[in-house]
């Protein structure tokens, strides 16, 4: 909710309507103080940089298909939108500009530019969102499709970016070639002045993916892959989450088949319209995007029940029969630890060790809300943690205990162990083995330890 102008007012209304005064002011409260995130400048790359990316040969460069439906576009931010593509280092595009409107007012725009690389065309009729965009790809040539909105802008490295990683892909001896990439992200005021809000993503993480849709700008997919898929109307306003959870369903299993970019690519523009400024401008956006994460379950043939959290756009995926008798390639889930002044004191770690969300209160939500979904995790502290049936060996053999689980909780029971155990470095040790026998963790902040209790 952060800084307080009109369209924070909006959300903060919203959300009293929805969840009560109580959690309202839970989150006013975690919102109030000034963080890193409000210090954030975008800094692009510096002139040097770009002019070596310019230079670089390409010896079998793969072509990009910079995807744009189109509809009523203000002239300022339809002429900003072409003219970050133009300013692009990486000079392999075709940018397909498909033109829902009923007057030649971007048409003219988009001649006054003489670039044969732009190609515009004017759409049979204004249908969905979907409609448009799998109508605007038919023109599209290129080995990969970037899909970029209308009124949005890249960053001069974005397409230099991606190509870079696809090079360093296709020269590998082993694993296969990226065919869905995506990168950061931040938000940018109707000027394109002030940036702010950036979206610092995780590599893929497909249950994160189911709560809401993270990877969102810039997306960029191997062009036969999405012809394949095609949008769906059916998830207007959620076709890219969609699309992404369909493309998921096919790579999730192939390691280097997703690919994190992680630098900002993307500025996401911020105006009264849009859902970046007024998440309840589209409600039925988010609506569809329970509805999509509610299809890739079913297909995965998981028996469970997608809702809304209590913040709009995320959601939460129930089991029932519980989850681990479900996945059986979910070796662990772990949850979190509250210390004494109920603040985050253990759970979800890096590989390095690191606690994840340390130190934020308990009811608070997070970067980007992170800390309230359900994801999939490096590494688990044991004070909290519930295993697989099929992993309990393992478990034995890596710590030398026998696994007991508490009543009626049904996690590890550590308070048997001695008071100065190392339970971190011990979660850390246990982690590592379950990943490397092929095993994903997950981290479900619903369970909790609480020290204070013990």
């Amino acid at each position: 909710m952060g800084k307080l102008n009109i369209h924070n007012l909006r959300k903060t209304i919203s959300y009293l309507k929805r969840n009560g005064l109580r959690e309202t002011l839970v989150t006013i409260k975690e919102h109030l103080p000034r963080g890193t995130r409000d210090n954030y400048r975008y800094d692009p790359p510096a002139e040097d940089a770009l002019e070596l990316q310019r230079s670089r040969y390409w010896e079998a460069p793969v072509t990009f298909s910079v995807v744009v439906p189109a509809y009523h576009t203000p002239e300022r931010y339809y002429r900003e939108m072409i003219e970050s593509v133009l300013a692009q280092t990486y000079p392999f595009w075709q940018l397909v500009i498909g033109d829902a409107g009923e007057d030649n007012t971007l048409e003219q725009l988009t001649a006054a530019y003489e670039d044969s690389r732009i190609c515009y065309h004017r759409l049979s009729a204004n249908r969905s969102i979907a409609d448009n965009t799998n109508e605007t790809l038919q023109w599209a040539r290129g080995d990969y499709i970037a899909l970029l909105d209308h009124d949005d802008v890249l960053t001069p490295d974005a397409l230099y970016e991606m190509a870079a990683a696809i090079e360093q892909g296709r020269g590998k001896t082993e694993g296969v070639m990226p065919r869905m990439l995506y990168s950061d992200e931040d938000k940018c005021d109707g000027d394109a002045a002030r940036f702010y809000e950036p979206n610092i993503k995780p590599d893929f993480n497909l249950d994160l993916l189911l709560t809401n849709n993270y990877i969102c700008h810039l997306l960029v997919m191997e062009a036969e892959l999405i012809r394949h898929l095609g949008f769906r109307s059916a998830y207007d306003g959620a076709q890219d989450h969609d699309l992404a959870l369909r493309a998921a369903a096919e790579l999730w299993r192939t390691p280097g088949a997703i690919l994190h970019i992680p630098r900002v690519l993307y500025h996401w523009r911020c105006h009264s319209a849009s859902t970046a400024a007024n998440p309840e401008s589209k409600l039925y956006a988010y609506e569809a995007g329970v509805k999509a994460s509610q299809d890739f379950v079913d297909k995965q043939g998981w028996k469970a029940k997608v809702s809304m959290t209590q913040h709009m756009g995320f959601s939460r995926t129930e089991y029932d029969p519980p989850l681990l008798s479900q996945r059986r390639e979910v070796g662990a889930i772990g949850g979190r630890v509250l210390g004494k002044a109920r603040r985050i004191a253990g759970g979800m770690m890096s590989e390095a060790g690191e606690v994840q969300y340390l130190g934020l209160k308990d009811g608070y939500s997070g970067y980007l809300n992170r800390a309230i979904l359900v994801q999939q995790a490096q590494a688990l502290d044991l004070r909290c943690i519930r295993l697989s049936g099929q992993c309990r060996e393992l478990f034995r053999e890596t710590t030398g205990l026998e696994y007991e689980e508490d009543e009626p909780g049904g996690m590890y029971a550590w308070q048997k162990l001695p008071a100065d155990y190392d339970y971190a470095g011990m979660g850390l040790r246990l982690s590592h083995a379950l990943r490397k026998a092929g095993y994903v963790l997950l981290w479900d902040p619903q369970m909790v330890c609480d020290l204070e209790t013990i």
